[in-house]
């Protein structure tokens, strides 16, 4: 059988991590994980598929919102990011990967539990970047929790906040500035259609992602703004290290699916670089599922 020296083996092309336990408070940093997460800073090579486009990244500081900021970035779109306040280091970190492809970048510190901070970040964003096309709900609380007696009403309620209520908040003010062929990508997860038993207020919001992305992707479709999901497996970010996970299970996090590694954040960003970009002007209501072989629907 040839041998083509092009391909990387999705096996091998990252290491298999086995993370030691380990645990930072909420919402953690990506420049105290432990490996390091890879974002792309070294690896993602840009073709100009976003020229010219204004993006706002919720949670893109760490994780995927980096990895998808940086992406951004290199292919040529101004970016605006948001995170919590406490996050400001690993955002730093981030404009200046932005700003270092001669791109604007933009942080936009606040909390997403905060109404208010909701409806003033989207306006915010379109300010200090000249407009807005495209949109990203990225930012997310994970919480595991053993057992539904020792799962609190507002645990349960923050969650909701921050996963989907603050979509709809966010979304419905983003429309005030999204063009025809803007697009609005969302991150669900695998725990949508894989619940894991300890993530039950987690994996019910993801489960409501999928279904709000499809119906406004119905609602937008009209209107030439085009509304998809992106659905990670287990990724590894500060959100597994933050109580995103029981502290036991990190060292063999991720290794239960086909490809028997975690995924690095880097490897979701071409996913929602293409769903912004015009390669994919009929795509509408999906929900690319980027897992390492998990089935899913």
């Amino acid at each position: 059988m040839p041998d083509n020296q092009n391909l990387d083996n999705p096996v091998t092309k990252y290491p298999k991590i086995s993370p030691p336990e380990q645990d930072q408070p909420e919402p953690g940093l990506d420049t105290k994980l432990e490996p390091q997460a890879d974002h792309g800073e070294k690896t993602y090579m840009g073709n100009g598929r976003l020229e010219g486009r204004k993006a706002l990244i919720t949670g893109g500081d760490s994780g995927i919102g980096a990895a998808v900021a940086i992406a951004f970035a290199r292919e040529g779109a101004d970016v605006a990011i948001a995170y919590l306040p406490d996050e400001a280091e690993d955002a730093r970190h981030v404009i200046t990967q932005i700003e270092a492809t001669g791109r604007i970048g933009i942080g936009l510190p606040g909390d997403l539990m905060e109404v208010g901070y909701r409806k003033q970040l989207v306006h915010d964003a379109a300010d200090a970047l000249g407009g807005l096309d495209i949109l990203v709900n990225n930012a997310g609380k994970q919480i595991a929790i053993e057992k539904l007696e020792d799962l609190t009403d507002e645990q349960v309620l923050e969650t909701f906040q921050v996963n989907i209520l603050a979509m709809f908040t966010i979304t419905r003010e983003a429309l005030k500035y999204l063009p025809d062929g803007a697009s609005i990508i969302n991150t669900t997860s695998i725990q949508a259609y894989e619940p894991a038993p300890v993530l039950l207020d987690y994996a019910a919001t993801k489960a409501a992602i999928n279904n709000f992305t499809k119906g406004l992707a119905e609602q937008l479709g009209p209107r030439g703004i085009r509304v998809n999901a992106v659905a990670p497996g287990p990724i590894w970010t500060p959100l597994q290290v933050s109580d995103g996970q029981p502290k036991e299970k990190l060292p063999k996090f991720g290794h239960n699916v086909p490809l028997g590694r975690a995924g690095q954040p880097a490897e979701l960003a071409s996913a929602y670089v293409f769903l912004a970009s015009e390669e994919s002007s009929y795509v509408l209501g999906e929900t690319l599922n980027v897992n390492g072989g998990k089935p899913s629907p």
